[in-house]
């Protein structure tokens, strides 16, 4: 973990101020979202993420999701669910191979704390429709705290 003025750590532990995070993230974005890694262990990773697009429907082969909302609302869909509304507060969790996304951001930004147990690679992705996407059309990562 790299020192920042928006995280405190240690060898073993970390404070990171998920809203100064939120406001660093650019207004407009080339691919569906931008991340940035909070940490990255192998049983589990943690980042924040903006997204700036409608995300189609993928899943992740190889770890669980949970999904904590920040700031803005969208629509979503989580497997044989119908669509529905997240807002700030609202923790969204899924097990992999579950089909998700988002179908329409209703306010902006639309930022979410993710957990990937265990870590999720980037690569991770696997678009439903193959033509909809590629893993690096989906996420872009950066520092940016």
């Amino acid at each position: 973990m790299s020192e920042s003025p928006n995280a405190q750590s240690s060898q073993k532990s970390a404070v990171f101020d998920i809203h100064a995070i939120a406001k660093a993230f650019p207004d407009e974005a080339r691919t569906m979202l931008i991340d940035t890694r909070l940490t990255d262990e192998p049983e589990a990773s943690a980042r924040v993420f903006r997204v700036y697009t409608r995300v189609p429907a993928h899943y992740h082969a190889t770890c669980d999701e949970y999904l904590l909302v920040v700031s803005g609302r969208a629509r979503f869909f989580l497997g044989e669910m119908p669509g529905f509304e997240l807002g700030p507060g609202q923790l969204v969790f899924f097990k992999k191979g579950t089909v998700h996304g988002t179908s329409e951001i209703l306010e902006e930004p639309f930022v979410v704390f993710s957990v990937d147990t265990p870590r999720r690679d980037p690569r991770d992705v696997i678009f439903v429709n193959p033509q909809d996407g590629t893993p690096e059309e989906f996420i872009e990562s950066q520092m940016l705290y």
